[in-house]
């Protein structure tokens, strides 16, 4: 599909810790209540379903989940779900910790991250061919790579010791591949910035009040049109605001954030203003 005819529409939730003493069903209800009236092309969720990995915790977000219309949805594990040997209740209700989605000119990979009961991550070098054949079948795609842990250090985290242990090879395979866009998950962080030519979009907890300093409990949408890409962050009964934009082609872009507008690295005239 050329670029200029694509139209995607992706819903990206993170970090509901079903489960858990902070966890807000109310938050949730409206968030999957809130997605289904846009009528996403692709949900993504990286990551989190439970507090504990516990069977019950794993029914109770697969319940949640299915209350989704859409019939597009990728969904990996979190380090939280991979406690107590959690991965085989993931497996059994979720299918596989790996998935590719291809629609609208779009390819979204998904890839678990997550090591048993330790809270750091690792990709793994066994899975680099996968990631790279996954994107090369349609080279023209506007290519997505979703995990829950982190690639990059993010603001307002602490002591950064649960980025992925091998992060840079990571994102040589993915800039390698020409990804467009990384969507994790995992601190409850909302934030995006620039990489070479791939922008990496972080989204909060959806459903928690888990939150660190001033920030809101919010889940993230992605719309896609041409070459032009549009990230929102959605906060549940509170609306939204556009965070960041970019050009997939030129890589300019206006990004966001309290209020500031910051526009670098691009053709000039490539973005709105």
């Amino acid at each position: 599909m050329e670029s200029k005819a694509r139209s995607c529409l992706i819903a990206h939730l993170s970090d509901l810790h079903t489960g858990s003493q902070y966890f807000v069903s109310n938050l949730l209800d409206r968030a999957l209540v809130e997605v289904n009236e846009l009528q996403p092309d692709i949900v993504v969720v990286t990551g989190d379903l439970t507090n504990m990995g516990y069977r019950q915790e794993f029914r109770e977000a697969r319940e949640y989940i299915d209350r989704l219309t859409c019939p597009d949805i990728l969904v990996v594990p979190g380090n939280h779900d991979s406690r107590n040997v959690g991965y085989a209740h993931f497996e059994r209700l979720f299918a596989s910790r790996e998935a590719v989605i291809r629609k609208s000119g779009v390819t979204v990979v998904g890839v678990d991250s997550t090591e048993p009961d330790l809270d750091n991550g690792r990709i793994g070098r066994h899975r680099y061919p996968w990631i790279r054949d996954s994107f090369t079948q349609q080279p023209y795609d506007f290519k997505v790579f979703a995990l829950h842990h982190h690639l990059l250090p993010i603001p307002g985290t602490g002591r950064e010791r649960n980025i992925v242990n091998d992060a840079g090879d990571v994102l040589e395979v993915l800039t390698g591949c020409g990804v467009g866009l990384v969507l994790s998950g995992h601190k409850h962080v909302p934030y995006a910035w620039r990489l070479e030519n791939m922008f990496v979009v972080n989204a909060g907890t959806v459903a928690t009040l888990r939150l660190r300093g001033d920030t809101k409990p919010c889940y993230n949408l992605v719309r896609i049109e041409g070459d032009q890409v549009t990230v929102t962050r959605q906060y549940p009964f509170h609306g939204g605001e556009v965070i960041i934009e970019f050009d997939a082609r030129s890589c300019a872009y206006v990004k966001r954030d309290e209020g500031a507008e910051t526009q670098s690295c691009g053709v000039e005239g490539a973005l709105p203003g």
